[in-house]
């Protein structure tokens, strides 16, 4: 049994043990179960992708994507459809740039091939050692408030107003108070240091949604129909793609910016996990963290087929680190969750935004941490970073905060003097992300 153990998942018997990395997998699920709820209720926006479906996408593509960094990386990270990511595919790609969810599939499939190319040449791990530290947490902060800023939006508790963009909503009536009852939940279950809080908090406010009514319709806000069911069917999503669009400016320009959100997106959680599991050496370098990327790359390839978002390593994996989790054991034993949990579709579908808002305002303040890690005394440093996380909400686009971050850095550093200190990797990106800009 330890023999398999050791060749499966990297088990060392002298080091490890089953009760603890299986915990430790238990742990990690709780803390990310959310994205069942959440994933189908961000892809509700879309017409034509019903939401039990993208549920039953949403839990296969963690499946899979978890089973390959068990088995292949044998690293104890959870993987599921990614938080900002799946926002960027319905917020901008879809409703604000306007293109049909059938497009943005295709613009994750080919991300997903494309990424399997640079895990096996190890590009990505060669540019995740070239980005700044401070860009590094600056990227995941930003993603962070983008996330509270949808959360608040699909909780009305932040609304629309001629005169200022936004003002705040009713908080008073119907989905507005119950998501403020779900906050208080929430943080009380944060400061308590509860394991799958977030989790538990989903469920809690989804339950007094059966008592809370929404003005507009007079109905309770929160509609349960049953526990248990066989997984809905994938069919109306699966393998939807638009291939006649593959070569064209548009599918580029969409491709290109899924590119680079995953990219950063992952390598922001990957760099923060693995240095709280202890896999980075003295060096700043990851451990195996090619086949880290090869878990998301193959992940993100088969949501796309499944009918779902980019998936990519969750910054939740910390708590089950934090519980003693270290082998891939710890993975399979999510996966294997997450696998029980597709027996509970009722549940998960019927927990309405106002459920949902607390733990994606909640998610984005933890996003929020590496921000102490930046040096905001220093100008060439900071300004780039602030200006990451300050246009993420406030253009409502991961892209471009991430694309004029990494631009300002290398126009600061290039302007003080200090133009040797740049990566020639920088350089590189910053002159595509400028001609990206002025051509797209």
């Amino acid at each position: 049994m330890a023999n398999f153990l050791t060749k499966a998942f990297g088990f060392n018997p002298e080091k490890h043990n089953v009760r603890t990395e299986i915990v430790a997998g238990i742990t990690t699920f709780l803390t990310m179960a959310y994205i069942l709820a959440v994933n189908p209720s961000i892809f509700s926006a879309l017409p034509g992708m019903p939401t039990d479906s993208v549920f039953t996408a949403t839990a296969l593509a963690a499946i899979i994507a978890t089973l390959v960094m068990a088995f292949y990386a044998k690293k104890p990270f959870g993987l599921a459809p990614g938080m900002g990511l799946n926002a960027f595919f319905v917020f901008t790609v879809c409703l604000s740039m306007g293109y049909s969810w059938q497009f943005a599939l295709t613009a994750v499939l080919i991300e997903g091939i494309i990424f399997i190319i640079l895990s096996v040449t190890k590009v990505r791990t060669w540019i995740l050692n070239s980005i700044p530290m401070s860009l590094k947490h600056a990227i995941g902060a930003g993603i962070g408030l983008f996330i509270a800023f949808i959360g608040l939006q699909n909780a009305g508790l932040i609304v629309n107003s001629d005169a200022t963009l936004v003002t705040l909503g009713d908080v008073c009536h119907g989905t507005g108070l119950l998501a403020v009852i779900g906050l208080v939940i929430s943080c009380t279950l944060a400061m308590l240091h509860v394991r799958g809080g977030v989790l538990i908090g989903i469920l809690a406010t989804a339950v007094i949604g059966l008592f809370v009514k929404d003005p507009a319709t007079g109905m309770a806000i929160t509609h349960f129909n049953g526990v248990l069911s066989t997984p809905p069917s994938v069919k109306p999503i699966f393998c939807q793609f638009e291939w006649n669009q593959i070569f064209t400016l548009d599918m580029l320009a969409v491709v290109f910016t899924f590119l680079f959100i995953d990219m950063f997106d992952t390598m922001g959680t990957v760099i923060g996990v693995s240095q709280k599991a202890g896999f980075v050496d003295e060096k700043g370098n990851i451990e195996d963290a090619e086949k880290v990327f090869m878990a998301d790359a193959v992940g993100t390839v088969a949501g796309a087929c499944l009918g779902t978002s980019t998936t990519t390593t969750y910054v939740e994996s910390s708590t089950g680190v934090g519980s003693g989790g270290r082998t891939g054991l710890t993975a399979f034993t999510i996966a294997a969750c997450f696998a029980l949990a597709l027996l509970f579709s009722p549940i998960f579908l019927a927990i309405p935004s106002a459920a949902t808002a607390p733990a994606l305002i909640i998610v984005g303040m933890m996003m929020m941490n590496p921000v102490r890690e930046i040096d905001w005394l220093n100008y060439r440093e900071s300004i780039p970073a602030f200006l990451t996380i300050i246009l993420m909400p406030l253009a409502y686009s991961i892209s471009d905060g991430i694309l004029i971050g990494m631009i300002s850095y290398v126009v600061l550093y290039s302007l003080s003097g200090k133009w040797k200190e740049i990566t020639p990797t920088m350089w590189v990106l910053a002159v595509l992300f400028i001609l990206r800009y002025i051509f797209i």
